[in-house]
């Protein structure tokens, strides 16, 4: 999820006169929640590894992702002013390359032990859902530029349609990794190093941004 820049077609942009209508704005929105929840990215790749040992905990990690999304997304709805990052855009940065790089290590040291069916506490991995949605900058960045920008087009049908595109594919996307590979503990491994590669990817990338 947030994997950086969206983009959407051109027919599908508000105009830039007014606020758009309700069926505008509920299609906008479940466009823009879907083209931001399914590219590969940090959480979607932390989803992905709590999914292939628990369907739950995969859940539980998107539902994290989305509690991140309405803090910061009532934060610019309440807001809806210019948010100049520029001051502190390396402290974002810096914190998101910590979190993942701690996510990262815990994924890439669990991948290399015996896989087994243990349901971690609910609780526990929505915390890590959640602290890295409240982390990530290409989220927190969005959220201040163009989602702000939203609220003023869309306004609030949009945020509703939005975050029930997302809520839709927390629920199918680790649904459909636990399912593939339960009874693949080789895929399930694969999938668990690999998300743990990516995340470690990202915090170098952020580190070096962040220098």
């Amino acid at each position: 999820m947030y994997p950086g820049k969206t983009v959407l077609p051109p027919g599908l942009l508000p105009s830039a006169g007014g606020r758009t209508g309700i069926f505008d704005a509920t299609l906008f929105g479940l466009v823009l929640g879907f083209s931001l929840s399914i590219p590969p990215g940090p959480m979607n790749a932390l989803i992905a590894a709590r999914a292939t040992s628990s369907l739950r905990s995969g859940i539980m990690t998107g539902f994290g992702a989305i509690s991140a999304d309405l803090v910061l997304g009532v934060l610019v709805f309440a807001l809806k002013s210019v948010v100049d990052l520029s001051s502190i855009v390396r402290y974002v940065y810096a914190v998101g390359a910590l979190v993942m790089a701690y996510l990262g290590y815990r994924l890439l040291t669990r991948a290399q032990q015996p896989l087994t069916p243990a349901d971690p506490p609910g609780f526990r991995t929505y915390t890590q859902g959640l602290a890295l949605g409240l982390s990530n900058p290409f989220q927190i960045v969005w959220w201040l530029t163009a989602g702000l920008a939203f609220a003023y087009l869309g306004g609030l049908p949009l945020f509703i349609a939005l975050f029930a595109a997302v809520l839709v594919w927390v629920l199918v996307f680790p649904s459909a990794i636990h399912f593939g590979t339960r009874r693949r503990p080789r895929i399930a491994r694969g999938v668990a190093l690999g998300s743990a590669v990516i995340l470690l990817g990202f915090a170098v990338y952020f580190a070096i941004l962040a220098l």
